[in-house]
């Protein structure tokens, strides 16, 4: 097709299904490649751009004092025919076309409309771009072609493959379809979907292929045959599919003749809406078909062009050929002199005169403008990047020297220029502009064929897949709207394993893909067909089909070994209470006396503070109770063994002073020096103490090492060195007392109790040297159970060991309680 005009766009669209291209033997000229089959939705999108470029013509505001004209070529889905007549019109040297009578051959165009298939304009925009001659395709989908270091000049009105994929996935995950096949067409729209396809799936992990099958180019019944057995004995229920309609009707004439149905399946833009592919013989199998197809528009007044055109106005002249078979294709007929038999057979003659308004065709049907629609707005692209041009003003152009580009001496990488920087909206309300890869904001229309009682097919939009600057991509379905072809009516289940139930978890299986494997029962700890682990402090269940509260564990006041620690620690202290009443009491009595008895009293009460401390390790770990119960503990033991230390070398002291010449020794052992030893050794370890929890604090700890199931609560220490030091602290000063007390345990009985000293002392070392083993190897609550342990074990030793002889003296033996009695008792000895 053919319009003169100041300005010329090509136009490459696909008017015939077939071609058939010679054998090129290289021994003899080759024949031209022709073509057959008419594809009536390509040629009505020729007609398209040649509306579109009649209304822009008849439009005074865009392009005024210009007129558009165009070249239209028919590639007929192949290559070397859509090849040759891109660079025809690049180039300007076909001479099939006669602009005047004098002038043989059209001119160069400055942009072209099409290709719509990817690998023709791969092909095609790899020359063109060398040039910069702008291309603006109106159905080539391949991702590939987003490289704008490989396709400087290459534009589109489509979404790339990039979306389409996007959007499929999208309907996989809404109908938790985790199982598909993947069929693709040998050719770069296919290859590129699948591995698009592929590297989106490995990255969401959400979805997987049964099996991904490259269709042949040709009918290879053998191939085909091997393929729909694949789908056959596949578990997968939903087929993915990216294939041209001429090729997909070789795949469904297999899929019919071994008659597999009960399938799920999801088109591609390209075979989408295929009129050749909605038919009786066809919509058994592929009604209820989900498909990705290009948005619908509307473009007024196009129907009333589509109808305008006759043969006997166009024949031999603009249409060339493509118009007469358009003709006999739609009404059946043949143009005089009609092939032989023809007539014998009852065919009938065209006259050109045929109403194309009483045909139901679907040239017609503008209800449903898809491809159309992107034609229409591609040469729209272009008429508004000329219309930009043409209006820039001398001296403030974006070229060298702020120079605008003419039509006169017009390069074409001064139209990419602008068309990379066009941005109009239709009459329709769509924006349209281009990104830095020269792909258009994407959208595409859901549908869903719905194949009626009556045998008819209806194409119905059921939703949309659109990306959005506020919520990036987003997938909008009308389920009430869609028909599914199964006997449920529902949407089929495609997963190659179901769900694991509760208490078990999945293991995947060797060698096969991340949606398959087997549910074993989980271990325990996990729960649910993930095999999930609990939270920390949570454990599953004995069915393991949730999670519950771990038990927690701890010294409790209410557990059996809680409560004897308890009240053996406050029967120590009742004792202690007890014992300080019967001293102060009979504070003036002589046995009383004798042992020093201010130091006695300061012995009962850190004695007293030993045993309550041993509280602090029971009950449920707090951070006050954490860092309190070592210091207490270190504090009240070190003066209580302070307390001895000091009553141990009085003893010695006074002995020496008994001796002549020795009682200068007791003035360095008066009272005042006494409390004053006791409140310095107390206070190096309050220093460490106060060092210990200022550096490194023990704190409350959650410790689920030892039992899985449970929580042991026990506190850190924090730092270890610090626990070391006070507890070596404590036993640097008992064995200091044992020592000086086994040095004097001879001495007379009237002077001293060093054996008393000595025999506690050595219970005393005895239980810490045992505990020290003993408290590294308990676990949890058993750790705070031998510290109390210990605590009560020692002060009990030293209570009883200290206080039991004198209290039996002094409740049970008064008449030893005499002075006579205490001063002679060493004498008789």
């Amino acid at each position: 097709m053919h319009k003169t005009g100041d300005v010329i766009l090509g136009g490459l669209f696909q008017v015939h299904f077939f071609s058939s291209v010679p054998d090129l033997s290289f021994t003899s000229q080759p024949q031209q490649p022709t073509c057959h089959s008419m594809y009536v939705l390509g040629f009505k999108s020729a007609q398209t751009m040649a509306f579109a470029i009649d209304e822009i013509n008849r439009n005074s505001n865009l392009l005024p004092n210009v007129t558009l004209g165009y070249t239209l070529y028919d590639s007929c889905l192949e290559l070397g025919i859509g090849f040759r007549g891109a660079l025809s019109l690049a180039s300007g040297q076909e001479d099939q076309i006669v602009v005047d009578d004098t002038c043989v051959g059209n001119p160069p165009v400055v942009g072209i409309v099409g290709d719509p298939s990817s690998t023709n304009c791969i092909a095609i925009s790899n020359v063109l771009g060398l040039y910069r001659v702008p291309m603006v395709s109106y159905f080539a989908t391949c991702s590939c072609l987003s490289d704008r270091q490989k396709y400087p000049s290459f534009f589109r009105t489509i979404p790339s493959d990039a979306f389409q994929v996007r959007a499929m996935i999208h309907i996989l995950k809404h109908f938790s379809w985790t199982w598909a096949g993947l069929l693709v067409t040998d050719d770069d729209y296919g290859l590129h979907a699948a591995r698009f396809f592929q590297s989106e799936l490995s990255v969401s992990g959400e979805c997987c292929l049964a099996y991904t099958e490259v269709l042949p180019w040709d009918k290879d019944t053998e191939e085909l045959r091997r393929i729909v057995d694949v789908i056959k004995t596949s578990t997968a229920r939903v087929v993915i599919v990216f294939e041209h309609p001429s090729r997909m009707i070789h795949l469904m004439d297999e899929v019919v003749r071994q008659n597999v149905a009960g399938l799920q399946w999801i088109a591609s833009e390209a075979w989408t809406e295929s009129a050749v592919l909605q038919t009786p013989h066809y919509m058994p199998y592929l009604g209820g078909t989900l498909g990705i197809t290009i948005r619908q528009g509307e473009i007024p007044g196009l129907r009333e062009f589509l109808l305008q055109i006759r043969p006997d106005l166009h024949h031999n002249s603009s249409y060339g050929n493509s118009l007469v078979r358009f003709w006999e294709f739609t009404f059946q007929c043949r143009f005089a002199p009609a092939p032989a038999g023809w007539l014998e057979g009852g065919g009938a003659l065209c006259t050109g005169q045929e109403d194309l308004g009483n045909v139901g065709t679907e040239y017609l049907d503008i209800s449903n403008l898809r491809p159309e629609y992107n034609v229409y707005k591609a040469v729209y692209a272009l008429a508004y990047s000329l219309d930009d041009m043409l209006r820039c003003k001398p001296g403030r152009g974006p070229f060298s020297g702020n120079s605008c580009a003419s039509l006169q001496s017009l390069e074409p990488w001064q139209l990419v220029y602008y068309m990379e920087r066009v941005n109009f909206t239709t009459p329709f309300g769509d924006q349209v502009s281009f990104d830095e890869n020269g792909d258009v904001v994407p959208i595409y229309d859901v549908i869903n064929a719905l194949w009626l009682p009556d045998g008819s097919t209806k194409i119905q939009k059921v939703g949309e897949v659109k990306r959005t600057a506020l919520k990036g991509e987003e997938l909008i379905l009308d389920e009430g709207k869609i028909f599914w072809n199964f006997e449920s009516k529902k949407p089929p289940r495609s997963v190659c394993s179901e769900s694991c139930p509760p208490g078990t978890h999945m293991v995947r299986r060797k060698r096969e893909p991340e949606c398959c494997f087997d549910c074993i029962p989980c271990s325990e700890g996990k729960i649910t067909n993930k095999s999930s682990s609990c939270p920390e402090d949570f454990w599953s269940n004995p069915q393991r089909d949730h999670c519950v509260p771990k038990k927690t564990e701890f010294l409790s006041y209410h557990d059996p070994l809680g409560i004897c620690l308890t009240t053996t620690s406050l029967l120590g202290t009742f004792i202690c209470v007890v014992v300080l009443g019967i001293f102060v009491y009979h504070r003036t009595t002589p046995i009383v006396r004798a042992n020093n008895s201010e130091l006695s009293f300061q012995l009962l009460l850190s004695l007293k503070l030993c045993f309550l401390c041993s509280l602090l390790f029971i009950g449920r770990p707090r951070m006050w109770t954490c860092q309190l119960r070592h210091a207490a503990f270190g504090i009240s033991f070190v003066l209580c063994v302070s307390c001895i230390l000091v009553k141990t070398m009085v003893v010695l002291a006074v002995f020496k002073a008994s001796k002549p010449g020795g009682g200068t020794s007791l003035k360095w052992f008066g009272a005042m020096q006494q409390r004053g030893t006791v409140l310095f050794l107390t206070s190096i370890q309050a220093a460490i103490c106060t060092t210990w929890l200022v550096s490194s604090s023990p704190t409350p700890h959650k410790n689920t090492q030892y039992h899985n199931d449970k929580i042991v609560y026990e506190c850190a220490v924090g730092s270890t060195v610090g626990f070391a030091v006070l507890l070596g602290y404590i036993g640097v000063l008992a064995v200091l007392s044992f020592l000086i007390a086994f040095l004097v345990r001879n001495l007379p009985d009237s002077f001293n109790e060093a054996k008393l000293i000595t025999f506690s002392m050595l219970i005393f070392c005895a239980v810490w040297v045992a505990f020290v083993p003993a408290y590294v190897s308990s676990p949890g609550n058993l750790a705070d159970a031998v510290e109390v342990f210990a605590i009560l074990a020692s002060s009990f030793g030293l209570l009883i060991t200290l206080f039991g002889p004198k209290c039996y003296i002094i409740l049970l033996r008064p008449e030893m309680n005499t002075k006579k009695a205490v001063m002679g008792r060493g004498i008789v000895s």
